[in-house]
């Protein structure tokens, strides 16, 4: 019967695969466990607990900024919270979890965004490492500008190539001049 079940999924799905009363009896015997409101999963699975909720919570959640950075090993901030960016005029759902939702233009919102998987085949949205550079200088005055220069030191000792993030950034008019201005310091 748990076979039936996907990896992760809502009260709605697993009630309806197994019948609600047979899904509320699993529950309580810890077959299935509760990770968020209305978020469950087969019990004895290892994984991103809070990822998979902000993604059933927002299925365009995009990691950015600080979070997007730390994962690309491009900054030795742990940060104390999830930065997840969602299309602006998106909703920004209520989770357990902590998220600094961002909301980011419609227009550029998929430039340089990729998926990555998460347990049980379940995908989130992450800016690749240019992209982050990118906000980060776009964003340097809510997030500081020793964010985004110690990002960029970072990704160019990687092997960084500055006309890829040149080239991401055309579509940032606000950040270009301030990257290119770090990267004939740097160079």
């Amino acid at each position: 019967m748990l076979r039936a079940l996907p990896a992760v999924f809502g009260y709605a799905q697993g009630s309806q695969i197994v019948g609600e009363r047979q899904f509320r009896r699993l529950v309580s015997q810890g077959q299935i466990e509760r990770l968020a409101r209305g978020v469950y999963r087969q019990a004895g699975q290892m994984g991103d607990e809070e990822l998979i909720e902000i993604t059933r919570r927002a299925p365009r959640a995009t990691l950015c900024l600080r979070t997007a950075l730390s994962r690309h090993d491009l900054t030795d901030e742990i940060p104390g919270e999830w930065d997840v960016a969602i299309p602006r005029g998106a909703w920004a759902p209520l989770t357990q979890t902590r998220v600094r939702w961002r909301h980011f233009d419609p227009v550029t919102f998929d430039i340089g965004r990729e998926m990555i998987e998460l347990e049980g085949g379940i995908e989130i949205g992450q800016y690749r490492a240019e992209r982050s550079i990118v906000d980060a200088f776009r964003l340097r005055h809510r997030e500081g500008s020793d964010l985004a220069v110690e990002a960029l030191k970072r990704w160019l000792r990687l092997g960084g190539q500055p006309s890829v993030l040149l080239q991401v950034a055309k579509s940032f008019p606000h950040a270009l001049p301030s990257l290119r201005q770090a990267l004939e310091i740097l160079l």
